[in-house]
């Protein structure tokens, strides 16, 4: 459980960074760019990928898909946001959740014990609890293609990093690295297509951002692939205790360090997340 909790750690972070880079106006995809150039610099030089065990064999389909989800997703989450609120974005994002579970029953063939489907079930119904806000605004009824790309998004992700982890005829740090180099060429060629069309413009504050940035997005990934490895015969295991984790320590954070208010509802659902968290737990050693 231990890469769990260091991916929990630096997933928390990284939302940290990027909500007070929307409140100094830090541009998302240059900062997302450039976090992808840390994160595969950090990858040759502590994980020392041998790049030549990279063939046309490799899962390619897998490592093209997560290029192109891993940087498109933050700009999905900031129009998101911008369109529904943080609220419907937050619920869609942690929702997404549902997706890797019913991927590790239909195709990882996982076996759920009496722990885990009440475990799931109340994780389920702690991250409704969790993000409901009062809001004196009425219910934006507008387009609903972004809140759904994040939760299809996010869902996708994470079933595309298990099966990278999963597959043995490649380390997953050569995978990770692999990764990281396409998300760079894929991030880049956003900003020129952005720049060229006038909707940003490059600036240099940038660039310390996504430094930051990188370092917490590459443990998060990495130690997030090694929980999978670990865990390998319980994947919803890994899925469910990541994001329930997330969200009992963001909330947190979001109300010591942000000064946000929780309703008796949001209280009750951290309550049952840490009760999901440890029905999950207990359902590692329980007999089939």
């Amino acid at each position: 459980m231990i890469y769990i909790i260091l991916s929990i750690c630096c997933s928390v972070t990284v939302a940290i960074l990027l909500k007070l880079a929307k409140r100094y106006q830090i541009s998302i995809i240059q900062a997302v760019t450039v976090n992808y150039l840390a994160a595969l610099i950090l990858c040759f030089l502590f994980l020392k990928p041998d790049v030549s065990l990279v063939t046309t064999s490799a899962p390619w389909p897998n490592y093209i898909a997560l290029a192109i989800l891993l940087p498109s997703i933050f700009l999905f989450l900031a129009a998101s946001v911008k369109n529904l609120g943080i609220v419907k974005t937050d619920i869609a994002q942690r929702l997404s959740l549902f997706i890797p579970i019913l991927a590790a029953y239909f195709i990882f063939k996982e076996d759920f014990n009496n722990f885990k489907i009440i475990g799931l079930a109340i994780g389920f119904a702690a991250i409704i609890l969790t993000f409901l806000r009062k809001s004196d605004k009425k219910d934006d009824k507008g387009n609903l293609l972004y809140p759904i790309m994040v939760f299809v998004g996010f869902g996708v992700i994470d079933v595309l990093f298990k099966q990278i982890a999963l597959y043995k005829d490649l380390p997953y740090t050569t995978s990770l690295f692999t990764v990281f180099c396409l998300s760079f060429i894929v991030s880049l060629l956003i900003v020129i297509v952005m720049v060229i069309s006038g909707k940003i413009k490059l600036q240099l504050v940038n660039v310390a951002c996504g430094l930051i940035l990188g370092f917490f997005n590459f443990g998060n990934i990495l130690f997030y692939m090694k929980a999978h490895k670990a865990l390998a015969e319980n994947p919803s295991t890994v899925f469910a205790a990541m994001n329930l984790g997330v969200i009992i320590v963001g909330t947190l954070i979001g109300v010591i360090a942000f000064k946000e208010k929780l309703s008796k509802l949001n209280y009750a659902g951290i309550v049952l997340a840490i009760a999901a968290v440890i029905f999950i737990t207990l359902s590692q050693n329980a007999v089939r």
